[in-house]
């Protein structure tokens, strides 16, 4: 319970650091968001794990934020005695805390709406993309030389035309093919290999 407590009360004061530029940016220094950032990291701890801490680490947790606290408030009364008696009195002043306000709130709708137009482009862009995969069928083939020079292609697959173009083939396969001897026996491949040897020699 306590570790929730004081979780919360660190997200409230790391928001607060964070969002000092824009409210009051008398008060703010340059590295005031990196010790925000830190503030809001542990509030987050503190909230994410607070079943966890109980006994001497819940202890040395309270010690810790006391501390932080302790020295944060001297921080803030310090840059405050450093501010001139006319910039107090505008920090002082209601019109001045609505001013910021109104300013923030601009900036974040502006923020809002950057964002907002940013992603109706990346989402038009994947529609797009899309539908052009989508409805494109088409492929270049390079062209050949009979397609360059305006004769019409001829498919060499028909075969009245292939038996035309290759006669010499066939009269020299069909030979090969009937003097192939049946072999089925040893002797036989022997006989075989004798003839085949006397006619090299």
């Amino acid at each position: 319970m306590v570790a929730s407590l004081s979780g919360t009360l660190a997200l409230v004061v790391g928001l607060a650091v964070l969002l000092l530029p824009l409210l009051a940016s008398e008060l703010s220094r340059p590295r005031d968001a990196m010790w925000g950032a830190v503030v809001l990291l542990l509030g987050l701890t503190l909230v994410t794990s607070a079943d966890r801490l109980t006994g001497s680490p819940m202890l040395a947790v309270l010690c810790g934020g006391l501390l932080i606290g302790r020295l944060g408030l001297e921080v803030l009364q310090l840059r405050w005695r450093a501010l001139t008696s006319e910039e107090q009195q505008r920090l002082l002043s209601l019109e001045r805390w609505q001013t910021s306000l109104s300013e923030l709130l601009e900036s974040v709708a502006r923020g809002i709406a950057a964002v907002s137009a940013a992603s109706g482009t990346v989402l038009a862009a994947l529609q797009r993309g899309g539908g052009r995969k989508g409805s494109s069928g088409k492929r270049w083939v390079r062209s050949d030389d009979g397609a360059s020079s305006g004769e019409p292609a001829r498919k060499p697959s028909q075969p009245d035309e292939a038996a035309a173009s290759t006669p010499e083939r066939t009269a020299e396969v069909t030979p090969i093919a009937q003097a192939t001897p049946v072999v089925r026996s040893f002797a036989e491949i022997d006989q075989l290999l004798q003839a085949a040897v006397s006619q090299a020699g």
